[in-house]
Order: structure tokens, then C-alpha cells, then sequence
């Protein structure tokens, strides 16, 4: 299996995408691991396209027994849709979306984004940037994910606001049980 789990950041697709990966005996992998170098702190400086497709194409084929690919990869990974067996787009309201990524920033990088923190403007930058999902004013967004979605030639599980993680996982998981049947 080949799955592709993409969405807005915070829908929960890294969640998803590694819980499917250990359900099914996949290799998971994160499009951010591929898309950002490693800095301190992270998500500072983009890795150069190239790299990124050779990182992925490396990760992909040393991955014998299948992969689920958690993240976005639209545009630069276009090369990779033949690959994809089954891919399932996440959506969740905006709000539940933003306070999931404010509380994962809290845990991530405690009173560094406090106010006078040193990653105070950082962090208020990503929740204006990850607010404009929706609207489609951020550099990724709802239209263009919903324009890759409909191009891509596999099955394709929508998931909007289905419920708890754990009932999201199962009925992703009951879903590719089908494409198998």
C-alpha cells in the first residue's frame, strides 16, 4: 500500500498517517521531513526542490513493504501521484484546527512563543498563516488542494470532521480494508 494523507496543517494527517503506517505494517514518512531542512528552530529554511524529490524517491524505494506519506507534497511531488495507491484528504473547521495548533505549539515550544519569547513573531506569522487555509489567502490552501485531489487517478477517502482521532482512524482504516476486498 501507497497512501497519501494530506490537509490543512493541524487537520491531524501526521496522526492519521502514522497510525494507519503501524495498523498496516507501512513505513510512515512526513512531507516536512523532505520539504524543510533540519534548523533550530525547525521550519526555518526550505530544502532546495531537487533534494527534496531525491530525498523522497530514496525514502519511497526503501520502503518495500508500502508507505503512508503524511502532509503535503502538491507541486513539488507531483512527479510521485503514479505512485500513490490511495489517498485520503483530512478537513476539520478552522477553529478546531487553530486551537489543535496552538496547543501543539504550547507543547512544542513552551514560553519561547509567549509574548517577548524569542519565537513570539514566529508563531503568531504560522497562525496567520495557517488561518488562510480555508479562505485560500496562505501560500497552501483549501482551492488547491481540492484542484490536486481532483486530479489524482487513485481512490480518494474523504474525511471532514468525522469525529474523534480514534474514530477517524478506524473509519480510514475500514475504508483501505475495502480497497484490498
Amino acid at each position: 500500500m501507497r497512501l497519501h494523507i494530506f490537509g490543512a496543517s493541524g487537520s491531524g494527517t501526521t496522526t492519521l498517517g502514522r497510525a494507519l503506517a503501524a495498523e498496516l505494517g507501512l513505513t510512515h514518512l512526513d512531507s516536512d521531513d523532505f520539504f524543510w531542512e533540519a534548523t533550530d528552530p525547525p521550519y526555518t529554511r526550505r530544502r532546495p526542490t531537487p533534494e527534496r524529490q531525491q530525498r523522497l524517491s530514496t525514502a519511497f524505494t526503501s520502503a518495500p513493504d508500502g508507505w503512508s506519506l503524511s502532509g503535503w507534497m502538491g507541486g513539488w511531488g507531483d512527479m510521485f501521484i503514479p505512485q500513490i495507491q490511495a489517498a485520503i484528504f483530512v478537513h476539520l473547521p478552522p477553529r478546531l484546527r487553530l486551537e489543535r495548533l496552538q496547543a501543539r505549539e504550547r507543547q512544542r515550544y513552551g514560553a519561547a512563543i509567549a509574548k517577548g519569547g524569542p519565537l513570539f513573531q514566529t508563531h503568531r506569522d504560522f497562525l496567520t498563516w495557517a488561518a488562510g487555509y480555508d479562505s485560500n489567502t496562505a501560500s497552501r490552501n483549501r482551492a488547491e488542494q481540492e484542484a490536486w485531489l481532483a486530479g489524482l487517478p487513485c481512490p480518494v477517502l474523504r474525511l471532514e470532521n468525522v469525529g474523534t482521532k480514534a474514530e477517524t482512524h478506524r473509519y480510514a482504516l475500514k475504508w483501505l480494508h475495502t480497497l484490498s476486498e
